[in-house]
């Protein structure tokens, strides 16, 4: 009996492997629809106020794409503003000289340090007969001598900023001061540049994949918020391995077949290069001769990217 059992067992394995045979056979160029990728993303830290689209979304070229909240860019540009500011008045100065109230103010002091100087000298002229008559120090007679030199030198000293004053600014104050306003106006369009960085808009016209944060979450730089694809973009990977590659070659005319839809397109192939080497066919497909390397096939509609049926990492195969 348990013979018996064993010889109709076998028998209905055999059928099933003779069943399985007869189905059709999957086709051994099997490849993936794919679409160049984009990822937005953005230069500076904040938090994300809003945003405006959703996964699966179609959007144009400059459309905005959130909104983040950058409260350093404010206070940044009252302090380039400020900048601005102080060193316009500085180049006015330098080209305009002083003012009328600044040289009345110089002319002041400048009276007062003549009147100064004048009690100096009446004061050393007596301590000075006072001296020769021997009624005075040698001490006393250096002391009013000092003074009067002192008198005499802060005059000179206002005399000189009067000339200066009245003559202008130097050209090398000029230059200094242009200089200063230069930077500052670099400084405001810095900040302006990074204040449009709080509006994060489409590099192209792409359809949303992921939306990686929330509304109120922290976005840091160069985290990619939002990526998507082009779907002006399709084209078409193969991977095959060295025993086939020889059949194809670049700008070969090709057409690839929807499995499921039976949709057919003219394709060109555009570029053939080796994989990297842990993508060897043996690590998944032990079929294939041991270390074949793989090769990859791009294939590029010949009537442009268009999308049509075709969904990202779909399956596609080649005409025989």
């Amino acid at each position: 009996m348990n013979l018996y059992k064993k010889i109709v067992l076998s028998g209905l394995a055999v059928l099933s492997l003779s069943s399985c045979n007869n189905d059709d056979k999957i086709p051994a160029q099997r490849g993936k629809v794919k679409f160049e990728t984009i990822s937005v993303s953005g230069k500076l830290p904040g938090r994300i106020s809003k945003i405006y689209v959703e996964e699966g979304q179609e959007v144009k070229i400059g459309d905005t794409l959130a909104l983040i909240d950058i409260p350093e860019v404010n206070a940044k540009m009252k302090q380039a503003e400020g900048a601005v500011t102080a060193a316009k008045g500085q180049l006015d100065m330098a080209y305009n000289g002083a003012t009328s109230e600044q040289l009345e103010q110089i002319q002041g002091k400048l009276n007062a340090g003549k009147a100064q100087l004048d009690f100096a000298r009446e004061s050393f002229n007596r301590i000075r007969a006072m001296f020769n008559d021997s009624l005075v120090s040698r001490q006393q007679y250096d002391e009013v001598k000092m003074k009067l030199a002192m008198a005499q030198a802060q005059v000179d000293a206002l005399q000189a900023k009067q000339e200066e004053v009245k003559k202008g600014a130097r050209r090398e104050q000029i230059d200094q001061a242009q200089g200063q306003l230069d930077r500052a106006l670099g400084s405001k369009e810095e900040v302006m540049s990074a204040s449009m960085e709080q509006y994060l808009t489409a590099p192209d016209n792409m359809t949303i994949e992921t939306v990686s944060l929330s509304e109120g979450e922290l976005l840091t730089p160069g985290y990619p918020l939002f990526n998507g694809y082009e779907k002006s973009s399709m084209y078409f990977r193969f991977s095959i391995p060295e025993s086939q590659v020889y059949e194809f070659k670049v700008g070969d005319k090709l057409t690839v077949v929807n499995p499921y839809t039976k949709e057919e397109t003219a394709t060109k192939l555009v570029a053939i290069k080796q994989l990297a080497h842990y993508s060897d066919i043996t690590s998944t497909a032990p079929m294939y001769e041991l270390s074949e390397p793989v090769y990859e096939l791009k294939l590029v509609p010949e009537k442009g990217g268009v999308a049509g049926n075709y969904f990202m990492n779909s399956t596609i195969v080649l005409k025989q």
